[in-house]
């Protein structure tokens, strides 16, 4: 599936470069023409990152993105720097379908493990932004990639897994905003390792070519973020891609 995915500050919606906010590009695109116009072009899903709830959780855009699922033109996945079961419940309160998680659940499993099973597998989704270190090692980076947790990423999906933790948004964070292309051999790696998640590459992807070589490494989602704002395909040209 193609998931087109909106970063959103203050209302309107950016792109930062590798999770920068000192490095960020502001779009002339009001967010709920942008649900309407991913919808007509066939989007079932859209990927929401409240960048400004992620700085500042009291200021969570609650109202916008409320707005953005009222239209019911798709379902919506949305986080943005949650740490509190109360920003998991006001999301699921307003209609966002899934609640994307990341640094916390690694920092505390445990919470976001009670998380998986109270609101179920299928309300979750786990985001984890990797670095891979030239011996292979793939650690997932936190607090906006600024620090290497020395987690590996198969030891907290093992952990996870023992709840039923079912989605998984996965990045490779030296390709993310780069428009270079998705790291496939990790997802392939990672979805024969672990079968019964459903993997969503994201980061780097700038091209048709770079779907088509998605196709076959077992991902069930594919976010699409700057390139679609650049014009470099359109959400309908990547769903065909993929369907073919």
């Amino acid at each position: 599936m193609i998931i087109p995915a909106i970063d959103l500050i203050e209302g309107s919606v950016v792109r930062l470069f590798q999770g920068d906010y000192a490095q960020k590009t502001e779009y002339k695109l009001d967010p709920i023409a942008v649900v309407h116009d991913y919808a007509d072009q066939g989007a079932k899903w859209l990927h929401i990152v409240d960048l400004t709830g992620a700085k500042d959780t009291n200021k969570r855009q609650l109202d916008l993105i409320g707005n953005m699922v009222a239209t019911k033109r798709m379902d919506f996945q949305a986080g943005g720097g949650i740490r509190s079961e109360q920003d998991v419940a006001q999301l699921l309160d307003i209609g966002v379908k899934r609640v994307v998680i990341g640094s916390l659940a690694v920092k505390e499993p445990e919470l976001v493990k009670g998380w998986v099973k109270q609101y179920g597998p299928e309300a979750i989704v786990l985001a984890l932004d990797i670095n891979i270190d030239e011996a292979g090692n793939k650690f997932i980076a936190t607090h906006g990639w600024q620090q290497n947790s020395g987690v590996s990423i198969e030891a907290l999906l093992e952990d996870f897994l023992t709840v039923g933790a079912k989605h998984v948004l996965c990045t490779d964070i030296s390709r993310d905003g780069t428009l270079q292309g998705a790291n496939h051999q990790l997802y392939q790696e990672m979805a024969a390792r672990f079968p019964t998640v459903g993997w969503q590459a994201s980061g780097g992807i700038g091209s048709l070519a770079d779907i088509e070589i998605l196709k076959p490494t077992g991902v069930s989602g594919v976010i699409l973020g700057r390139a679609l704002l650049e014009g470099k395909f359109t959400v309908e040209q990547a769903i065909q891609c993929w369907k073919e």
